[in-house]
């Protein structure tokens, strides 16, 4: 810390005695997001969920994939290269940490707004968008104010910007629950992915589509088997009348 600084850095805290702990903290987080991401293109690409429309939403897909990998390693080395010991090398890594996951961010709200065009009854899609993009662009602001204060020497200033990053930074995470919940196979839910195959063979027999997310067949009759239609049973009139003529 400089000696002119009162509140600590994350780094500060993590330079010194807790830095075994910082380590694991970061690899496990970052380990356990980037899994999260490639479980989510692999749900979407296995039908789980639901499923790309076009080569450019997959494109934006690996692209948000690999730079949170890149992120995910800016995180891993700067709690390795602590602050006492390799000033400029943490700083470095801070920023590929920053801009990786802001970058992230990018590429899976792009693919997210294409899917929400294609799949409008999926309010969820929707929500994690809307959801990511208000973690953007507060992050970008938040990002700028830090380095600015940090640059000019306004140490407290910059460390308090930082602790509210990495917080925001933590619903991020949590964001993708939303994203993943929807493939989630229960005996009252079925998954994102099976919905829409349903949905295309409906309309495709000039039937209604579903116009819930997610809620399976029954959905317009509150989980109830829709009852069917009395059926006419033919009068002794009429057999007899088909049967003589």
């Amino acid at each position: 810390m400089d000696a002119t600084q009162d509140i600590a850095y994350i780094s500060d805290v993590g330079a010194f005695g807790l830095k075994p702990l910082f380590i694991t903290g970061c690899v496990v987080t970052t380990v356990f997001l980037d899994l999260s991401l490639i479980s989510e293109r692999w749900l979407r690409h296995t039908g789980q969920l639901s499923m790309n429309t076009s080569r450019a939403q997959k494109i934006l897909s690996i692209l948000g994939i690999l730079f949170a990998i890149a992120g995910s390693a800016g995180l891993i080395l700067l709690s390795i290269f602590d602050t006492y010991h390799h000033d400029r090398m943490h700083d470095g890594f801070l920023l590929l940490f920053i801009a990786g996951f802001i970058l992230n961010a990018v590429f899976i709200c792009a693919e997210y707004q294409r899917l929400g065009i294609h799949y409008r009854n999926h309010r969820i899609l929707r929500i994690s968008f809307w959801i990511k993009l208000a973690f953007l662009l507060i992050e970008v602001v938040l990002a700028i104010v830090f380095v600015a204060t940090n640059w000019t020497e306004k140490y407290n200033v910059a460390a308090v910007f930082e602790w509210v990053i990495a917080f925001i930074f933590t619903f991020y995470i949590l964001s993708y629950i939303i994203d993943l919940l929807p493939s989630v196979r229960t005996k009252h839910h079925v998954p994102q992915g099976f919905v829409d195959r349903a949905e295309m063979a409906m309309t495709d027999r000039g039937g209604e589509p579903l116009t819930t997310d997610s809620a399976g067949p029954y959905q317009n009759s509150n989980g109830h088997r829709p009852e069917k239609p009395p059926q006419r049973h033919k009068s002794w009139r009429m057999k007899f009348m088909s049967r003589n003529f």
